[in-house]
């Protein structure tokens, strides 16, 4: 059975990015523009989610959109940012085609520059 996770990473501090918030969004079928926001979540002391983002049911193809809060979470880490911020809400979007793999999407982050690929 296939599953979504995440995990971000603060490169500048050389540290697990604890306390930033993201959203998951689902392109609609009828509406491929149009996103749904279908989960909220929030790392942890590992820069993880407690849980999959998706797995079971709810893990099935299509394209996805995973928006980090980065501008709330670099302010609250103590980053020194320009107003507004380099950085804020950070898109990424992705394309689910295996309904029975792994998909990880790690993110890392600094105040001037985000990298992401397809983790195991």
């Amino acid at each position: 059975m296939g599953r979504l996770t995440t995990h971000v990473l603060d490169t500048a501090r050389g540290c697990p990015a604890q306390g930033l918030a993201l959203s998951l969004w689902r392109a609609r079928g009828d509406a491929p523009d149009t996103f749904e926001r279908i989960v909220t979540a929030t790392t942890n002391a590992d820069g993880r989610v407690d849980r999959p983002l998706l797995d079971g049911d709810d893990f099935w193809p299509g394209t996805y959109e995973l928006r980090f809060e980065a501008g709330a979470y670099l302010r609250a880490s103590g980053a020194e940012l320009p107003d507004p911020p380099f950085l804020d809400v950070i898109p990424i979007r992705f394309g689910i085609a295996e309904a029975e793999a792994h998909y990880h999407v790690p993110l890392l982050l600094s105040p001037f520059g985000y990298s992401t690929y397809r983790g195991s």
